[in-house]
């Protein structure tokens, strides 16, 4: 197998294992539980997987964790799927846990047969007593020693769901006086009576993952089991079992670090009940960070999976600011984004000495952030236009380079204007600017004079109207935990009142057969896209991510800060 250099700590691992002849070649895998919609947080196991096998020419199979029926729906099967897909990877087969569990059942059986497992009839809660604590060793069941014969026996009549649920269970007998807890004789099966949405009820006893996982990822040939550091205190009963049933295959089990980011709400659970408390509008609202979430809002895969690589791969917990995933969002679309005028809160803007009913072309470019096929639009420039709310104030200030009277500013593709003056209502609020244009002064040609500030504007007789939702983090930062784990910690948050602004009187240019795969850039607004409620008869756009950065990008490992 040809040297691939290695950028992380587990290419290291598998370049060893490659140049020792341990392994001739290298097959991962993506082992998700279909109980819900894939996160940011899977994302790194996500790329770790498909990334490693594609970087050494192997294969990565997406196998579904699917023994929890009670959790678990089709609905979450078919929807990991498009989402990998979407994030541009491509398995090479599909498996389920539940594909195993006849040779799972085997291997058991052939445990009890070694004198390596018995049958337990200890309830949950005295099971639990008896595992001692991490300075006390645990007790051994006084069914630890019964005969093979009678294991036997006893664990067909759990498969035939000849006992009651939680009656009984199978457990390894490894050492009640491990240092590790894992191995004080664990269950690696359980009696459970539910209807499985893909099996029925064909079984009636169900593994514990740390039984399958290991003997899954040996039978279908894993070289490289990639998991995350909650895993790492198992992998001494992940050997014992791939060992001890002698699959003849022994994958490596590599531990990496998980990543966390301020604020945002991973847990399933969680997630759920704000879907049904109305909090958000679905599992796929803007403001979560589900991939369909994200998606929806217009972030690209190219970012996220630029954020895993920037994050790095490390065997310490990582805290980051949103700021930092942010920052290869924005970078992404900067790229890739059409460049359009769109005015979000409108302001009436009348060009005083240019003709009624006139309208003159101008020309603004697609893509200016390109070397090459930079494309260009025509648009049409005339005496009433729009105009930022915000792009003008009252009282003349230097320091402010957009319109207030006798300021000069140049629109955007067209002209330099001077502020002549404004009209407000009874309560102070300016209703319309009046300006003079430079006839001598139009984008592209010989004019030499200089403005400090350039805003965006939009002709209302050739402009869309549009609505645009502004999101923010749905936690408010104040609340949200700075300790590991803060992801589940939702009951000590305060929700963010402005984590969603509608705003339904914004204007976009017309005739730019606006579409959902595209990226737009408001002009000075941000970074856009089409949003699934646009109708023929309404056009949504979400905001994806504003210009520039608010806040400092730094990263914390726990303990220590990065940058």
């Amino acid at each position: 197998m040809e040297k691939v250099e290695a950028t992380n700590f587990i290419e290291e691992i598998i370049n060893k294992d490659i140049a020792d002849g341990r392994v001739k070649a290298i097959q991962t895998r993506h082992p998700p539980e279909p109980s819900g919609y894939l996160h940011i947080g899977h994302v790194r196991n996500i790329v770790l997987n498909y990334g490693i096998a594609q970087k050494y020419g192997g294969v990565c199979n997406l196998r579904y964790d699917d023994t929890n029926p009670t959790k678990e729906s089709q609905e979450f099967v078919d929807a990991i799927q498009e989402d990998v897909k979407w994030l541009g990877y491509h398995w090479n087969e599909i498996h389920y846990a539940t594909d195993y569990f006849q040779k799972n059942y085997e291997y058991a059986v052939q445990l009890i047969k070694d004198g390596k497992a018995y049958v337990c009839d200890l309830s949950p809660e005295e099971l639990s007593k008896t595992r001692g604590t991490l300075t006390e060793p645990g007790v051994e069941s006084p069914y630890r020693n019964r005969s093979v014969e009678e294991n036997l026996e006893l664990f067909e009549k759990m498969k035939n769901g000849e006992f009651p649920a939680g009656s009984r269970c199978l457990r390894a007998k490894i050492d009640m006086a491990s240092p590790n807890m894992n191995m004080r004789d664990p269950v690696i099966y359980r009696i459970q009576f539910n209807h499985h949405q893909r099996i029925g009820d064909t079984w009636k006893i169900y593994p514990s993952y740390d039984f399958s996982h290991p003997l899954d990822d040996a039978l279908e040939g894993v070289s490289h089991s990639i998991c995350g550091p909650e895993f790492e205190d198992h992998r001494p009963l992940y050997n014992w079992v791939v060992e001890n049933c002698k699959t003849g295959n022994n994958p490596r089990q590599i531990e990496y670090a998980n990543l966390y980011i301020k604020g945002a709400i991973l847990g399933k659970r969680f997630i759920k009940k704000l879907v049904q408390d109305g909090v958000v509008s679905g599992f796929d609202d803007p403001r979560l960070y589900s991939l369909r979430g994200l998606k929806r809002r217009g972030v690209l895969p190219e970012s996220l999976k630029d954020f895993v690589v920037g994050a790095g791969i490390t065997k310490s917990n990582a805290l980051l600011e949103p700021a930092f995933l942010e920052h290869f969002i924005r970078n992404t679309l900067n790229q890739v984004s059409r460049r359009v005028m769109a005015v979000l809160n409108p302001l009436e803007l009348e060009i005083t000495n240019y003709e009624e009913g006139k309208e003159e072309e101008v020309y603004l470019e697609d893509y200016p952030q390109r070397e090459e096929n930079k494309g260009e639009r025509t648009y049409y420039f005339g005496r009433h236009l729009l105009i930022e709310k915000e792009d003008f104030i009252k009282e003349p200030n230097p320091k402010f380079y957009r319109l207030y009277v006798g300021a000069e500013v140049r629109l955007k593709g067209a002209y330099i204007v001077r502020c002549t003056g404004f009209d407000e209502d009874e309560n102070g609020n300016v209703t319309k600017v009046y300006c003079e244009y430079l006839p001598d002064t139009k984008s592209g040609s010989d004019c030499t004079k200089k403005v400090k500030g350039t805003i965006h504007w939009i002709n209302p007789s050739h402009a869309d109207k549009i609505e645009v939702r502004l999101f923010e983090n749905l936690i408010d930062e104040s609340s949200a935990s700075d300790v590991e784990g803060q992801e589940h910690a939702v009951e000590g948050y305060k929700l963010n009142p402005n984590s969603k602004i509608v705003l339904e009187n914004c204007y976009i240019e017309s005739g730019l057969n606006v579409n959902f795969e595209e990226r737009y850039q408001f002009i000075r607004n941000g970074y856009f896209c089409l949003d699934k409620d646009s109708t023929d008869g309404k056009i949504v756009f979400n905001r994806t991510i504003t210009l520039k950065e608010t806040k400092k990008i730094w990263k914390w490992e726990f303990g220590k800060l990065l940058f």
